[in-house]
């Protein structure tokens, strides 16, 4: 079958949807460097009129990336909800999206729509999509998870604090968590990206989180973010692990990349529920992806990057994770060349993944050598928080100083949160107001004023550093 659209007295002609998907794409370098990105601004609208009238039923008829070739696709397909699909089997990608801009697609609709969409179907609906629409329908999709707490209420937006160390010391990593903790960060996740990858250490950082979050009874969850077999031989070893973390991609060659494969994240999966940690649910699971990471290991099939990021999203959904991010600028201006491209990408991943079912967060991020800088992610900030975004990664100073690369600060999430009025999660905004940390409205007193009130000791050797 073969895609059509004219423009003036020129006829454009696309091969395969895989070919009409990547020429609707919004302008991207990696698309550029892969390239199967449209040749000019008239073959991309072209393409889009054509990604417009294709039937959504076409999606479960041709396969990207063939079906006995990669484990994602045959995810993708056995696990489609024919039922579900029933709702808009009959529309073309085109009126699908004006579907999702209408009353009709409230939010307990789209949430029974989730199973019945493939992630193809929703990268194709959002190419036709301004980013003011990305923002609309995804608003309109809550997805709530839980652990130690409940993340993805209406209103609410939580935080990872990231207290990355260069050197994984226990002190460094203890003050920035103190540091997060005192200006209201930390609700999704207490995570650590460590600079070892020795079990040993690795043990040890998860004894270090799991002792500060009992001493001080935190309603929160701890991750230690290495690869998903180090976890798991930790898990053997007796650490308390609460969150298992994998990068994940939209292919199979790409996960391979990776070290891992389906059946790996199945027995770590089952490894983690076993352990019973969660308090208020048992949302075992957090993923991180990006656009990019398939080109990135030559691991695309000729897939554009934005949709290869969805399909990594049928991967997220199999296990029901308590928290799934797109490190949108982390992998550098040779997949989003500048602001304007990260902050399309940002609002692409976070529609895509609501849309499929998905607790999606973002680390509104960039590299150094990017055409970017913080006002580009203050807005993408902003946009974001009014299109209901679970959570954001914060850092001190939104500088990372383990990772190299820029992101949000503790004080950019209150600032949004202030100015949309949002929320932390329930349980851990009341942990703050019996410490005394914050007023009747969430709203953090301050370093002075919540240091005196610290009413636990948040880790022995926290006095021996000065920080008693």
């Amino acid at each position: 079958m073969r895609y059509r659209a004219r423009l003036g007295t020129q006829q454009y002609v696309f091969g395969t949807l895989r070919e009409v998907l990547a020429k609707a794409s919004p302008l991207r370098s990696g698309d550029c460097l892969a390239g199967v990105a449209a040749a000019s601004e008239q073959e991309r609208v072209a393409a889009r009129m054509a990604l417009a009238e294709v039937p959504l039923s076409r999606f479960l008829e041709e396969e990207l990336i063939p079906y006995e070739k990669d484990e994602v696709t045959r995810l993708i397909f056995d696990q489609h909800d024919k039922a579900a699909f029933a709702t808009v089997a009959d529309m073309t990608v085109g009126e699908f999206r004006d579907w999702l801009l209408s009353e009709e697609a409230s939010s307990e609709a789209l949430k029974k729509l989730r199973m019945g969409l493939t992630p193809e179907m929703v990268a194709a609906v959002s190419k036709l999509m301004r980013n003011q629409d990305l923002v609309i329908v995804a608003r309109k999709c809550e997805v709530v998870t839980a652990f130690r707490n409940t993340l993805g209420l209406r209103g609410h937006m939580a935080t990872r604090l990231q207290p990355n160390h260069p050197t994984d010391d226990p002190f460094g990593i203890a003050a920035v968590i103190l540091d997060g903790l005192i200006l209201g960060a930390g609700d999704a996740v207490i995570g650590v990206n460590p600079a070892s990858d020795s079990v040993p250490d690795l043990v040890r950082l998860n004894h270090v989180l799991a002792e500060i979050i009992e001493k001080g009874k935190i309603p929160t969850q701890t991750c230690v973010l290495t690869h998903i077999t180090n976890t798991m031989e930790a898990m053997r070893l007796g650490a308390p692990v609460d969150l298992v973390f994998q990068s994940i991609g939209g292919t199979e060659d790409t996960n391979r990349s990776f070290g891992i494969t389906l059946a790996i994240l199945d027995e770590a999966y089952e490894m983690a529920l076993a352990l019973q940690r969660g308090v208020v649910g048992n949302n075992v699971m957090y993923f991180e992806t990006g656009q990019g990471s398939a080109l990135s290991a030559s691991a695309h099939h000729g897939v554009d990057q934005q949709t290869c990021e969805a399909r990594a999203y049928a991967v997220a959904r199999r296990y029901q994770p308590l928290l799934v991010n797109t490190v949108v600028g982390f992998i550098g201006p040779e997949y989003l060349y500048d602001g304007k491209q990260i902050t399309r990408a940002g609002l692409e991943d976070h529609f895509c993944g609501k849309l499929l079912g998905l607790p999606m967060g973002c680390d509104i991020c960039y590299t150094n050598h990017a055409e970017a800088d913080q006002n580009d992610m203050d807005n993408l900030l902003v946009l974001l928080g009014v299109a209901g975004i679970n959570f954001i990664i914060t850092v001190p100073g939104a500088d990372d100083v383990m990772l190299n690369y820029q992101s949000t600060s503790f004080h950019d999430a209150l600032a949004v949160r202030d100015l949309l009025g949002l929320r932390r999660a329930p349980e851990f905004e009341k942990w703050l107001d019996e410490q005394g940390w914050v007023d009747r409205h969430g709203r953090v007193l301050g370093a002075e004023r919540t240091l005196k009130k610290l009413s636990f000791s948040f880790w022995p050797a926290m006095e021996a550093a000065g920080y008693g």
